[in-house]
């Protein structure tokens, strides 16, 4: 599955103080991504964001930390930008767990991503998944289990960010219509209660505006990201602009 492609991007706009930071940027120390760090940091000054967060994938097995860490402390940050480290980790299961390396030291902050679906015994693929609510999982039950996984990993691992959150729904053919006000509800007063931040994703167009609003009744920080992956997307925002601040739905990424 891909990403939607979107119209013509925006840069920044006043109106909204969220859509003067990135805090989703990916460069080649992911091996999906094409941009340097360098070439991040001069996209955000180009776009006119006051801050970027600096983002990549890690596994239990990653090792490159310290030096994406020292490579991000070498950079040449022009003034009136601020510069902060990230790391997005598959949230891989019911009970929070997050597939991380054992030292994180020095990172600013853990992106809590649901690329898989978090089931009981692990994590399962979209097809997997499916699979499962054809043989009997309701949708219910994985809407339950994803919101349980959700605030058991924001518990687990407080004071982080929840990546692209919901993303994983349309995925498996499921819709954060489903979700309704009980379930966000207690998923958002989890993220307060954990100062958890919650990223609103260009990229996936998530969360949608019934999420966003009861994070914001629970006293949330919402940020915008691109989840970029070029250098040219970054701090461009359409579907986020019209989340943050038209309170509209955008066009939902397909499943």
């Amino acid at each position: 599955m891909t990403a939607p492609t979107h119209p013509s991007p925006t840069h920044p706009s006043p109106t909204h103080p969220a859509l003067r930071g990135d805090h989703h940027v990916h460069s080649t120390f992911s091996d999906d991504a094409v941009s340097t760090l360098a070439e991040n940091v001069a996209a955000a000054h180009a776009a006119g964001l006051t801050e970027l967060r600096l983002v990549d994938h890690v596994r239990t097995t990653t090792t490159w930390v310290p030096e994406f860490l020292a490579a991000v402390a070498a950079l040449e940050v022009p003034e009136g930008l601020t510069v902060r480290t990230g790391v997005e980790a598959k949230l891989l299961d019911a009970t929070g767990a997050l597939d991380i390396p054992p030292t994180l030291g020095g990172v600013d902050r853990i992106l809590i991503a649901d690329h898989q679906f978090p089931g009981a015994d692990g994590p399962w693929s979209p097809s997997a998944t499916v699979q499962r609510m054809r043989q009997g999982l309701g949708s219910d039950d994985a809407l339950d289990l994803l919101i349980e996984a959700l605030t058991a990993a924001m518990r687990r691992h407080p004071g982080n960010q929840l990546a692209h959150c919901f993303s994983i729904l349309p995925k498996i053919g499921l819709d954060e219509a489903g979700l309704g006000p009980e379930r966000l509800r207690v998923w958002a007063e989890a993220a307060a209660a954990s100062d958890t931040v919650v990223e609103v994703n260009e990229k996936w167009a998530c969360p949608g505006p019934a999420a966003i609003r009861a994070a914001e009744a629970a006293g949330v920080q919402l940020v915008a990201s691109t989840d970029s992956h070029e250098a040219g997307d970054v701090g461009r925002y359409v579907r986020v602009a019209a989340l943050l601040v038209n309170d509209r739905p955008a066009e939902e990424a397909p499943a």
